[in-house]
């Protein structure tokens, strides 16, 4: 297949780029944005990390007993045992022969080096029985031993878990500094949209709710543009005024029709490096890049080697290739720009319960519904299967992914079920 093919009016798609190559191409073009802002660390979860964090006191910061026990010099149970008992005294504080109450976390008073557990210990009045010797350090978690003053904790880059948020409060973190969520703009084009109450030729948006959304889900920050009537000049108006964000993505008009004005707006103020893509359903998708240089410049400083500008998704109208082209696209342009992990989603391993046609060359995503026979999982696709169904992805339960090496799936074997609700 060819890498690219710039005439598309007149090719209408006869030569597409490959799905990677696409990816590759949209990834020169992506620059990591330098926005950080210090947070509460409640407010830390899932975000990125713009700057290292080093520990500023110990975890304990002070000896503490690991067990509800009694605080001893280990030298004075030395020889105790189940037959002869070391008698100790019970105390306040510590001396030679002496034993101090303590319960688990508690501080172990200076002097003592060592703690016996309760179950090895009989009380007496004032008088305490050891059953069991302890050595120096035992059951007592010394001072720096979970975290070091000091030590290296995160990277910047790390996303921040639930227990990072935990290790960090311990060690007296109260604030992170970390990236600000990508910000990209969802432009949705099209004169047949609207937004309630169609009438006949009339087409409710949906797209731009559906990418709006997935926006929030993979990390960003998501404007919702009005619809942008079929016009170049408005259309050229839409994506200039919105190049502050770190992408402008836009639904609809991406194809070869007379309508299909996006790549032809998008080569007048800036570069078109892909349209068409080797994919299905969904394969007039378009990327590109506007450069900066007008009032509407981004207030950000793009990654060594990186293209300066603005990229743009241009994804088609149908709900389904636009849903499929954002997972592609959109989502690893969003996570390069926001220094987030691209990571692949879940997979469920399934007997296929019907045959796969697909297109030799052609990437295929193909929606199935999970379901069980016995213990066994079983993929079977759905029925509805053209690019403008969109029930045919809301009521599917993932995506089985056919390589462009691949003429179907035969039923019977086992393919791995993406799921369509993973949100990271």
């Amino acid at each position: 297949m060819s890498d690219h093919q710039p005439d598309r009016k007149r090719s209408g798609f006869k030569e597409t780029t490959r799905v990677s190559a696409a990816r590759d191409r949209l990834r020169e073009v992506v620059a990591g944005h330098d926005r950080t802002d210090s947070i509460p660390l409640r407010d830390a979860d899932g975000r990125i990390l713009a700057e290292p964090v080093d520990a500023p006191r110990n975890v304990p910061h002070y000896s503490r007993a690991a067990m509800d026990g009694y605080a001893v010099r280990a030298q004075d149970t030395f020889g105790a045992s189940g037959r002869s008992p070391e008698v100790l005294r019970r105390a306040e504080e510590m001396a030679p022969g002496a034993a101090v109450r303590v319960h688990t976390g508690s501080e172990v008073p200076e002097g003592a080096d060592a703690v016996v557990m309760i179950e090895q210990i009989d009380e007496f009045g004032e008088e305490v029985e050891v059953f069991d010797a302890v050595a120096e350090g035992e059951n007592v978690a010394p001072v720096g031993e979970d975290v070091e003053a000091g030590q290296s904790l995160y990277e910047a880059g790390h996303r921040l878990r639930p227990s990072d948020l935990g290790m960090l409060k311990s060690v007296g973190v109260s604030e992170v500094t970390v990236y600000d969520r990508p910000r990209v703009a969802v432009i949705p084009t099209g004169e047949e949209l609207v937004q309630a109450d169609p009438e006949p030729g009339e087409v409710i948006e949906t797209n731009g709710l559906t990418v709006t959304r997935l926006v929030e889900r993979w990390g960003g920050s998501a404007t919702y543009h009005d619809v942008v009537t079929d016009d170049e000049d408005r259309l050229r108006e839409a994506i200039e005024s919105n190049l502050d964000h770190d992408i402008v993505v836009t639904t609809g008009g991406s194809s070869v029709g007379a309508r299909d004005l996006l790549p032809e707006v998008v080569s007048s103020i800036g570069d078109v490096v892909v349209h068409g893509v080797a994919l299905k359903p969904g394969h007039p998708v378009a990327l590109g890049i506007v450069e900066h240089g007008s009032a509407n410049s981004r207030n950000a400083s793009s990654s060594e080697g990186a293209v300066e500008g603005t990229p743009v998704v241009m994804l088609p109208g149908y709900p389904v290739a636009c849903i499929i082209n954002a997972m592609q696209f959109l989502r690893p342009a969003l996570k390069w720009s926001g220094h987030l992990p691209l990571e692949d989603p879940p997979t469920t391993a399934a007997r296929l319960g019907r045959k796969i046609r697909s297109e030799p060359g052609v990437r295929s995503f193909v929606r199935v519904t999970l379901d069980r026979e016995g213990d066994e999982p079983v993929a079977t696709p759905t029925r509805a299967s053209g690019s403008g169904v969109l029930s045919s992805v809301a009521l599917a339960d993932g995506w089985v992914e056919v390589p462009e090496g691949r003429e179907g799936i035969p039923e019977g074997e086992t393919v791995a079920v993406a799921n369509w609700e993973w949100s990271a």
